[in-house]
């Protein structure tokens, strides 16, 4: 009877099947990439809303938004595709996808209205529209980052404060609103260069050398 067993077992052991190896093993973390492409460019176009940076020297920041923050971040946002991770997928895809349309925006439409004569309250009001959406998309990302890491959890939670600023000021019109979502901006630019860094520095380092607090 035992032997009966015995080979049975046996045969269980051999037709058990291997686990695949993992076919995204080899390929780099692509977050890090679309973190410093998303701080950059917000870095940048924050000093000019904090009334930091001269109004003037603001078209600097559309080359950022095109090729770093922009094409760069959407291709992070595809790598992470192929590493399975959605979240990251749809956070890098869609702001990448943001600064593109974001210097479309700047560099097209806003001298459009401006040579059909739309007063420059409406065209503040247009930009608060275009970032409202962005504001509720934000939040639903917020609450998806709640299982990540603190790191991101916060980065996610002073972009919403940023977005949510910025469209106050720019739909009421009211300017210290909108200076003070630059101020927060900077904040978020430099926690985001920070989750970058850190995932970059521990997989260098082979240890954690810079926190991101642990997964919620």
């Amino acid at each position: 009877m035992s032997s009966t067993t015995d080979i049975r077992e046996e045969r269980t052991t051999q037709t058990a099947p291997t686990p695949a190896p993992d076919p995204t093993s080899s390929i780099a973390d692509p977050g890090p990439l679309g973190l410093a492409a998303f701080a950059l460019t917000t870095f940048v176009l924050s000093l000019f809303n904090a009334g930091i940076a001269p109004e003037a020297l603001e078209p600097i920041v559309l080359p950022l938004a095109l090729f770093y923050g922009g094409i760069v971040q959407l291709l992070a946002g595809m790598w992470e595709f192929r590493k399975a991770n959605t979240f990251g997928a749809t956070a890098f895809g869609s702001y990448g996808a943001f600064w593109i349309a974001f210097a479309a925006y700047v560099q097209i439409i806003e001298p459009e209205l401006a040579a059909s004569g739309v007063p420059e309250s409406s065209i503040t009001t247009a930009t608060g529209i275009f970032l409202v959406g962005w504001t509720l998309f934000t939040l639903y990302m917020l609450v998806a980052s709640l299982r990540t890491t603190g790191a991101l959890v916060a980065v996610f939670a002073t972009l919403f404060l940023t977005f949510a600023l910025l469209t106050i000021g720019d739909l009421t019109g009211v300017d210290a609103i909108a200076t003070i979502g630059g101020i927060v901006g900077l904040v978020t630019a430099f926690v985001a260069w920070y989750a970058s860094a850190a995932v970059v520095t521990n997989a260098t380092w082979g240890r954690t050398v810079l926190p991101v607090g642990p997964r919620s």
